[in-house]
């Protein structure tokens, strides 16, 4: 079986691909067909329950191809919108470490853009569309470096990459993908978003793509 194929089916016709996915998390696909065998180490990376209350990386990102799957058609490239969501946090195995008590995973955007380029060569895919889900990857922690004022954002960089709005959808279904989200939680992370936009384009845009979705 075409495994590429048959996940980029899923991804793009399904409207709640993680069932797909749960039911061949425990198959060989995951165990040992490279470049799937990333995709399988997220299921034993553990995530911060402060942040992460869900669980692991693999339960979160399942958690985030459906929040995407909901949003998909308001991306301009649906396909790299979601095959981003599947794989923007690949970078977190390698890069998951206990510091001082706590389970962190820094650099795992930047590390994580490097091996979502490996894993989509290892089929025949046009660059432009490997380019366009590794910006998604790359991006993905910008909404909260800039909404929070930290020193890790690259806005004008960034900008040559990605436009502003689809980083902006894609952080709002990965911030959602997370347990335990109450209505003001989901509020809150709403207005993360809207201050992003306003920080990095200024208060005259109008964004109506953000919506809490009931």
């Amino acid at each position: 079986m075409d495994y590429f194929y048959e996940f980029n089916n899923v991804l793009l016709n399904e409207t709640t691909p993680s069932v797909y996915f749960k039911s061949i998390a425990g198959s060989e696909i995951f165990t040992s067909l490279y470049p799937f065998t990333m995709l399988g180490k997220l299921q034993i990376t553990d995530q911060s329950p402060k942040y992460h209350p869900e669980g692991s990386v693999w339960n979160h990102t399942l958690m985030v191809i459906d929040q995407c799957a909901e949003r998909k058609d308001e991306s301009s490239n649906k396909d790299a919108f979601m095959w981003a969501a599947l794989l923007h946090d690949i970078g977190k195995p390698p890069t998951t470490k206990i510091r001082n008590g706590k389970i962190t995973s820094y650099d795992h955007d930047i590390v994580g853009s490097r091996m979502a380029v490996e894993f989509l060569n290892e089929f025949n895919l046009e660059q432009k569309f490997i380019e366009k889900v590794t910006a998604f990857v790359r991006w993905h922690m910008q909404v909260l470096f800039v909404s929070k004022g930290m020193p890790f954002s690259d806005v004008e960089k960034m900008q040559k990459d990605i436009p502003i709005e689809e980083i902006a959808l894609f952080a709002l279904c990965d911030r959602l993908g997370r347990g335990n989200m109450t209505t003001e939680k989901i509020k809150e992370e709403e207005d993360n978003i809207l201050l992003f936009i306003k920080k990095v384009k200024g208060n005259k845009v109008k964004y109506d793509k953000i919506k809490i979705k009931s």
